[in-house]
């Protein structure tokens, strides 16, 4: 087989068994279960057994006769028919949770709630994960749990296509944003082409959107929902610029402490009032 063929036998889900008899049916094409079993070893009480699950996943074709026989499904339609299954699983799962989350939320959400009443303000204060993929996904709900406003500070924007669909619905629904880039001078010629990429593709497609250059280093970059000045709502990721720390190394903070989030936008609304210039004239 090619190299990482066999790996696929593992996103299947199968047993050994049911993974050697469907390897050994590709290679026959047609047979029936006392050949298989003596072909490949597995016991005769089992093979029928190993064929019947095989068949029930959409796997293998039954030939009715005497004795039945047994044929694989083309290579292609396998793949296909596995992400059938695997989607099937999920709508099924999606649709349990959804008959489950009243009586989940009846119970767990008392508990939960007489439970944080016990946690002090610091602890509450922060949540960090770590940067990659996992602050990507927290940057993406920030966006997604908007509701009036989204604010970003960033050094060059370069993981907007991580973000874009959330950034996308955010917009649709009335959300406004806002965008502080640091100044391309203080960036390395492939972050300042990096920049000027995403700049021209955000202002192109969403020309409502205002973004302006920080003329100044930024000391922490991330994003803000919804801050209020009475400090009532308001969610936001950051981490601090650290730039002999590997970004694989580093970690990003998530809070929901709106007093927190107040002062993260008042130091947005201080930079670009008094320190930043227009992405339109630079």
């Amino acid at each position: 087989m090619a190299d990482g063929a066999d790996d696929v036998f593992d996103l299947l889900g199968l047993t050994e068994y049911e993974e050697t008899a469907l390897t050994e049916l590709l290679r026959l094409g047609r047979t029936t279960a006392p050949n298989l079993a003596e072909a490949t070893a597995i016991p005769k009480a089992r093979i029928y057994g190993v064929l019947d699950a095989l068949s029930d996943r959409g796997f293998v074709k039954v030939i009715p006769g005497r004795p039945k026989q047994y044929q694989p499904k083309p290579p292609e339609e396998l793949l296909d028919r596995a992400v059938d299954n695997r989607r099937q699983e999920y709508e099924q799962f999606e649709t349990r949770i959804e008959e489950l989350r009243e009586p989940f939320l009846a119970e767990y959400e008392p508990q939960f709630r007489r439970a944080s009443e016990d946690i002090s303000p610091t602890a509450e204060l922060f949540h960090v994960v770590d940067v990659g993929e996992p602050s990507e996904r927290e940057t993406r709900r920030v966006y997604e749990r908007a509701e009036e406003e989204v604010v970003v500070l960033s050094k060059s924007f370069e993981y907007f296509d991580a973000v874009r669909p959330a950034f996308e619905d955010a917009r649709d629904r009335g959300v406004d944003v806002s965008i502080l880039l640091l100044h391309p001078d203080h960036l390395t010629a492939e972050n300042a082409a990096t920049q000027r990429e995403i700049v021209d593709e955000v202002t192109e497609t969403y020309p409502d959107v205002e973004i302006r250059y920080s003329t100044e280093r930024l000391p922490w970059r991330g994003t803000i929902a919804d801050p209020s000045m009475d400090y009532d709502s308001g969610r936001a990721i950051l981490l601090v610029q650290e730039d002999d720390v590997p970004n694989h190394m580093r970690q990003a903070a998530i809070t929901e402490n709106a007093s927190f989030v107040a002062g993260l936008k008042r130091y947005f609304e201080l930079v670009w009032e008094y320190e930043s210039e227009s992405a339109l004239h630079s």
